[in-house]
C-alpha cells in the first residue's frame, strides 16, 4: 500500500471551499524545549514537545477530524445534509465542531458526563448536539452507544469513527511526523505518544521508522482502568481502537494520575508552558526515556507531543495545590 500516495489522491480530490482558512491553519506546530524540568540531564541527551495547542481548534485532534472529514469528502461519504457523528472525550469533538461550522455540517456527539465543564462550554458555544453517557463507563460507553446509533440511521449520519478510521493515523503519518523530522533536522532518535485512539503514535510513528528504522517508539497510557487522564485509555482493560497494533511500539510506559497532575504544575510553574493532563503524562513518559539514556551514557533527541494546553482543564481541584 502507497500511503502517500492515497493520502495526497484524497487531498486532490477533496472539495475546496470557504473552510480553507481554518484547515491552512492546521498542523505545522512548534518545537518546545526546556531549561529546568531536564536540567539534571547531560547536554547531548534532549527532550523536545509538540505544542500542538497551536492548532486553530486548540488541540491535536484537529489533525485527525480534518483528514477524516476530508477524506469522507473525497470519497463521497459525507454530503450536505448529512451530520457528523462519533464519540469523543472533548478535543476530537470540538475539532468536528470547528470544521462543521466552516462546512456547514452538524454535528451530533456522544461523550461520558464526567468529561470538563471547560469542553462541554466549548461544544454547547458550536451549537452541537451532545448525548451524554454513563460516566463510569468512560469512553467504551460513549463509543458503545455512539455504534448504535451510526448503525441504526447510517444514511442520516456520516459516522466518523475516530477509534478505527485509518484517516486518523495518516494525518499524523502525513503531518506530525514528517514535520518531528524535519524540525529535528533528522536527529530525533525516541518518540513518546500517549494511547488514546493511538492515531498519533501509529501515524507519526510509522513515518519515523520510515525515515530511520533506528527510531524508537514509546507508548504512553495511564496505570489503572480508573485513572484521571482524560483522553487517555488504559489499553487492557478498555475496548482496543481498531487502528491500534499492540505490537506496534518498541516500549510501553504507564503513569499515575498523580504524578501527572505534579507534572503539569511543575511545567506551569518551572518552564511557563500551562499544559493539559495527558501533555504531562507525556512529558512524564519522554523524561523517563531520556534519563535512560543518560543512565546509559548515550546521547538523544527524545520528542514527544502535548495534546492541548490547560484551559480546558482548570477547574481541576489539583490546580490550586
Amino acid at each position: 500500500m502507497n500511503i502517500v500516495a492515497d493520502y495526497e489522491r484524497e487531498a486532490q480530490n477533496a472539495p475546496v471551499d470557504a473552510a480553507s482558512d481554518i484547515e491552512r491553519q492546521i498542523g505545522n506546530t512548534p518545537l518546545l524545549s526546556f531549561r529546568r524540568v531536564t536540567k539534571h540531564l547531560p547536554a547531548d541527551v534532549r527532550v523536545l514537545a509538540k505544542a500542538e495547542w497551536q492548532n486553530p481548534g486548540g488541540s491535536v485532534k484537529d489533525r485527525a477530524a480534518y483528514s477524516i472529514i476530508r477524506s469522507a469528502e473525497a470519497a463521497g461519504e459525507l454530503l450536505a445534509g448529512k451530520t457528523i457523528l462519533d464519540s469523543t472525550s472533548g478535543n476530537t469533538g470540538i475539532a468536528y465542531a470547528m470544521i462543521g461550522a466552516a462546512k456547514d455540517y452538524p454535528v451530533k456527539l456522544f461523550l461520558p458526563e464526567n468529561v470538563s465543564p471547560e469542553r462541554v462550554a466549548i461544544l454547547r458555544a458550536y451549537d452541537v448536539e451532545l448525548v451524554f453517557t454513563d460516566p463510569l463507563e468512560g469512553s467504551d460507553g460513549a463509543l458503545e452507544a455512539v455504534q448504535a446509533l451510526a448503525a441504526r440511521e447510517p444514511d442520516r449520519y456520516f459516522y466518523a469513527d475516530q477509534y478505527g478510521n485509518p484517516a486518523n493515523w495518516r494525518a499524523h503519518y502525513q503531518g506530525t511526523g514528517a514535520e518531528i523530522w524535519r524540525q529535528t533536522a533528522g536527529a530525533a532518535t525516541h518518540f513518546v505518544a500517549g494511547l488514546g485512539t493511538s492515531g498519533t503514535l501509529m501515524g507519526a510513528g510509522r513515518r519515523l521508522k520510515e525515515y530511520s528504522a533506528a527510531v524508537r517508539i514509546v507508548s504512553v497510557e495511564p496505570d489503572s482502568p480508573f485513572h484521571g487522564l482524560e483522553g487517555l485509555k488504559h489499553m487492557e482493560s478498555a475496548i482496543k481502537p481498531g487502528i491500534f497494533d499492540a505490537g506496534f511500539a518498541d516500549a510501553a510506559l504507564s503513569v499515575r494520575t498523580e504524578e501527572a497532575h505534579a507534572m503539569a504544575l511543575r511545567l506551569a510553574r518551572e518552564e511557563g508552558y500551562l499544559v493539559g493532563i495527558s501533555s504531562a503524562a507525556a512529558m512524564i513518559g519522554a523524561l523517563r526515556v531520556a534519563e535512560g539514556l543518560a543512565e546509559r551514557e548515550q546521547s538523544g533527541t527524545v520528542v514527544t507531543l502535548f495534546p492541548d494546553n490547560a484551559y480546558k482543564y482548570l477547574s481541576e481541584a489539583f490546580w490550586r495545590a
